[in-house]
């Protein structure tokens, strides 16, 4: 329904957003702490998909893509004027073509591709699709003429792929080079028209349960808006009449929440101008921007946090008793601020804070970086909860990112995890990190990023390890689990005790997915060839791999056959006694597993030493627990082992008598 459809979320104990950039809200505590609660379907997670499915409303044209792209091999290109939802129309065509089937209960493989050059990176593969997979190749943001040309060139190898695998891509095509567009796609291209605008609003707050009536959609400010804003536009408002519903203080009754989003959308950034026209000085306006960062807080935390700006800036006040200024309290109401019966500090007006963000982020550029030096130290005052901290970080990121400055992001990422505690992540160096990786814009800027961290021999700390670990686990391993899966893997193999973190990570995001499972044994077996030798980390983590705990439901018994292929063909064999004994208390337990018995033996290759090593242990394992499962798994697998070395001795003696009569023959 949107390019960027996203909610925005307004709350005095949470982030707004009301203009350019985009809106994360994570809350909680501990492990699992990073939930997301506003969300906009930027990268194509399985959430997120499923998310839009519930609020989409089909643009003109789509049924016409989802009908062309049932074809196996068949590649649709999507073009529409800015705002008419071809993003997520897109999004939602690989997630299911139609609207009575999804991509996700059929299992099949939903990928975003990289738009351009500058967003790969050197861990990226060539497209590899199995039939049936879905890809996304979103073009959209591209407005140089040169740089099209080039993505048409992939492009045109993508879709030789996708159409010989039998698997399905959907492009969105950029809408201010239609004049550029390669003739050889002209079959292919399908023009998508907006939806009505006041569907598109009706879909969003039915599915927030807000009740009314269509009258109530009637006026004639609101029909402007249906009838111009982009879509994203559209989903902003009615979370905004979402937002004053749930706040509580803005009436009760649909109209007055309706009238005050209305109000938020066109007229926040003129007021606030206004007001900046009529507050002049330092401390006035440093008070207005830490009371919209740190929005939500307690006010002495937001009187230490306006302090510290105050200072970062270089004001100096005047030598005065403080009892000779203003009161606190009188500059929060002079400023439209305030103050809560549980102490906390918000603007009156709605969605007033994230606009006062957005006039000094782009007003005020000279300062950005005291800004970003700000909230590295004001984002850990005392006075804040993690979901406040959360909250100052979403919202100095969002800034940042609309800038074009992903470096100031980065840079706070570094500078929390490398203090960090030793044994746990910082909440704000994670969600900083999630925030980038999952930005339309800038997204392969800080997958690139990351990537350098983790290719560094050295230089990197437990702490930014433990981040990066996390942030691929949990983010990009939704978004972009080859990358993930690379980058985790360099993080796996370091020394150090994050490395236990990676490895369980890694294998976590292997198990996911066969297809992940399959790369990462090929990833593991060519690492372990080309690093022979006892201590060999990836050999390690290739047997953990393997064990049959890890493997898939049902086993897949070619991938399994490689990986035991490898192990069972270099030192040290006692790797293989958790990785065997594994299996055989599978089969004991399950004896429809007994495949496992003769691809284990077959990975020998009939090599007398590695029969042997198996009959060892099978031996050791039957002894450990006498019981009488294990005695016929064991026997059963003796069976196995004697027929390889009976087999590997007919062999030979076929391959003498061969030679012997070649001998005679000369």
């Amino acid at each position: 329904m949107t390019e960027q459809d996203r909610v925005t979320v307004n709350d005095p104990r949470g982030p707004v957003n009301n203009g350019e950039g985009h809106q994360y809200v994570f809350y909680g505590a501990g492990t699992d702490w990073m939930t997301r609660k506003g969300v906009e379907s930027l990268r194509i997670a399985r959430a997120d998909r499923v998310r839009l499915a519930n609020r989409f409303v089909p643009p003109r044209g789509y049924r016409i893509a989802a009908d062309h792209l049932e074809r196996p091999g068949s590649v649709v290109l999507l073009e529409g004027p800015p705002g008419s939802g071809r993003r997520a129309a897109a999004i939602m065509l690989v997630h299911g073509f139609g609207e009575d089937r999804s991509a996700v209960e059929e299992g099949f493989r939903i990928e975003e591709l990289p738009a351009t050059a500058k967003d790969e990176d050197r861990s990226d593969k060539p497209l590899a699709p199995g039939e049936g997979d879905r890809f996304l190749l979103d073009l959209s943001g591209i407005t140089d003429e040169e740089e099209y040309t080039r993505a048409q060139r992939r492009l045109a190898v993508h879709r030789s792929k996708v159409q010989e695998a039998g698997a399905h891509m959907v492009v969105v095509l950029p809408s201010v080079l239609e004049h550029a567009h390669a003739p050889d796609f002209e079959p292919h291209r399908v023009k998508l028209e907006r939806p009505r605008g006041v569907a598109v609003l009706t879909r969003y707050l039915r599915m927030d349960r807000m009740a009314f009536h269509p009258a109530d959609l009637s006026s004639a400010n609101l029909q402007r808006l249906c009838d111009r804003s982009p879509m994203r536009e559209l989903a902003r408002l009615a979370g905004l009449v979402k937002a004053a519903r749930d706040s509580g203080r803005f009436g009760s009754d649909f109209a007055g929440w309706l009238d005050q989003a209305i109000h938020a959308v066109t007229d926040r950034a003129s007021e606030v101008g206004r007001q900046m026209a009529a507050v002049r000085t330092a401390p006035e306006r440093a008070l207005l921007l830490a009371a919209a960062v740190f929005e939500g807080a307690r006010a002495d935390t937001i009187y230490e946090a306006w302090q510290g700006l105050l200072k970062k800036v270089g004001h100096k006040e005047e030598v005065t008793s403080e009892f000779a200024q203003t009161d606190f309290g009188q500059r929060l109401k002079t400023l439209g601020i305030e103050r809560a019966s549980d102490g906390r500090l918000r603007f009156e007006r709605l969605a007033y804070a994230d606009a006062v963000r957005t006039y000094f982020w782009a007003n005020f550029p000279g300062v950005r970086e005291d800004l970003r030096d700000w909230i590295d130290c004001a984002a850990g005052l005392d006075g804040l909860t993690t979901d406040d901290q959360v909250d100052v970080v979403v919202r100095f990121g969002e800034r940042s990112l609309a800038v074009g400055r992903p470096d100031h992001l980065f840079n706070l990422v570094m500078r929390w995890a490398d203090r960090a505690a030793k044994t746990s992540d910082d909440p704000r160096a994670v969600t900083a990190l999630e925030i980038g990786l999952r930005h339309e814009e800038f997204g392969g800027w800080f997958r690139r990023r990351v990537y350098e961290c983790v290719v560094r021999s050295g230089s990197l700390s437990d702490g930014m390890a433990r981040v990066l670990t996390t942030a691929c686990h949990q983010s990009l391993g939704a978004t972009h689990p080859d990358q993930a899966m690379v980058r985790l893997h360099h993080l796996a193999v370091r020394s150090g005790e994050t490395a236990h973190g990676a490895r369980e990570a890694l294998l976590d995001l292997a198990g996911r997915d066969c297809r992940l499972y399959r790369l990462l044994i090929d990833r593991l077996r060519e690492r372990a060839r080309q690093e022979p030798s006892e201590a060999n980390p990836h050999l390690h983590l290739l047997v953990e791999l393997l064990k049959s705990d890890r493997a898939p439901d049902p086993p897949r018994w070619p991938d399994l056959f490689l990986g035991w292929k490898t192990v069972f063909s270099q030192p040290p064999t006692e790797l293989w006694n958790p990785l065997v004994s594994s299996w055989l208390d599978t089969v004991a337990d399950d004896r429809t597993q007994e495949m496992a018995l003769d691809v284990m033996v077959a990975a020998t290759h009939g090599r007398t030493a590695a029969l042997h090593r198996l009959y060892v242990i099978t031996c050791d394992w039957a002894r450990s627990a006498r019981h009488p499962s294990r005695a016929a798994i064991a026997t059963l697998f003796w069976q196995h082992i004697d027929q390889a070395q009976y087999a590997r001795a007919e062999s030979s003696e076929r391959a003498g008598a061969q030679s012997r009569t070649m001998e005679e023959e000369r």
